[in-house]
């Protein structure tokens, strides 16, 4: 936020940015969903919804796992919500208690960190390296100490690395065994690059899942998404919903309905995201920038800065004021070794992607 606040003053002194720091699609939502939120506005009264949501909707993402992923999701088990950020909210304060102790990856999104600690839940960091692609691993979770909950995202940001079939399936696994609630953030499903995006209901139905219309619907702002909930929470994830937010905006929910209707926009969108991570994975290293994460999926790449700084904040900030790209520090994602780490997000235009490597080769 500061990042993008910094490019915003710069844009209004009149100089020119480019956005690579923004974790949001730069496209519209998909043409469907605004012609069903305008014939709403027009048609419908727009009041309250149930806590969980429209019926219709929690329908058709019930068939969206059918369709995607071949696992039957009860409607019964699917809640809807203010975007994912409710999400995590409602799932943290469902699944764990008071100092409960909560492992994620580090480097890993922050708000996953700053919504546990806010519950006074304890996170319980796993230092990945790149050997691990920056995902838990079985073994990282042994030495962990007793746990009571596991956050895995994948793709991931910022990394944007994922884990498949064998690799979710182990940490299912080790979850069951241990007693463990697991939580698999899934927001960035569907954009991928080769790898298939694996979902933890694969292969443990009780798994307790977070999804967006945000990235592959390109709808940030309409601020809805979605949770598949274990039998044993749903009733107090509606609870919990029903008091702190009463429902979803009812608006965006009818919009999101006619979103799955809309799968061949969102692959157009998934297409120029692949284009520009092709440029920035073959013009960052000419640049100097070799040291990169695996970018399976998401629109992030992060990069190693090591050798040309120890404060990568500072190192932002001049790379904005010198020349006008702005980029994410890494000290949120990784609290103890982001200072050496930076992030670019791809999910720009194309042009902007190259004259980015463009202007960083001449800096650097």
């Amino acid at each position: 936020m500061q990042v993008m606040n910094a490019a915003a003053e710069r844009e209004a002194a009149g100089s020119d940015v480019l956005h690579l720091e923004v974790g949001q699609p730069s496209t519209p939502a998909p043409k469907g969903v605004l012609a069903a939120a305008r014939a709403a506005l027009d048609t419908n009264r727009i009041g309250y919804t149930l806590a969980l949501g429209l019926p219709e909707l929690r329908e058709r993402i019930s068939g969206h796992y059918r369709n995607w992923y071949g696992v039957d999701v009860p409607v019964e088990r699917i809640a809807v919500t203010t975007g994912s950020s409710s999400g995590f909210t409602l799932a943290f304060l469902a699944a764990f208690e008071h100092g409960a102790r909560v492992a994620l990856a580090s480097p890993g999104y922050p708000a996953y960190r700053n919504i546990l600690k806010a519950l006074g839940v304890e996170v319980v960091d796993l230092l990945t390296e790149a050997s691990d692609r920056f995902q838990p691993t079985v073994a990282r979770l042994e030495q962990a100490g007793p746990l009571d909950g596991v956050i895995v995202a994948s793709p991931s940001n910022p990394t944007g690395t994922m884990l498949d079939e064998p690799s979710m399936m182990a940490i299912t696994k080790w979850c069951r065994a241990n007693d463990v609630r697991l939580i698999s953030d899934e927001i960035y499903h569907g954009i991928n690059f080769g790898l298939r995006s694996v979902s933890a209901l694969e292969s443990d139905p009780k798994a307790l899942v977070i999804n967006s219309f945000s990235k592959y619907f390109s709808m940030t702002g309409w601020r809805i998404g979605w949770m598949v909930v274990p039998p044993d929470l749903i009733d107090a994830v509606e609870r919990l919903a029903s008091n702190f937010f009463i429902s979803a905006p009812t608006l965006s929910q009818i919009a999101a309905t006619a979103a799955f209707d809309c799968i061949d926009e969102a692959q157009e969108n998934v297409a120029r995201y692949a284009r520009n991570r092709e440029i920035l994975l073959n013009d960052l290293p000419a640049a100097g920038l070799g040291d990169l994460a695996p970018a399976d999926g998401a629109f992030y790449v992060y990069a190693n800065v090591a050798r040309y700084t120890n404060d990568s904040v500072a190192f932002c900030r001049r790379m904005l004021n010198e020349t006008g790209i702005a980029c994410t520090p890494g000290t949120d994602f990784d609290p103890s070794r982001g200072h050496a780490s930076v992030r670019f997000s791809f999910a720009g235009a194309s042009d902007d992607m190259a004259e980015a490597c463009k202007r960083l080769k001449d800096w650097l």
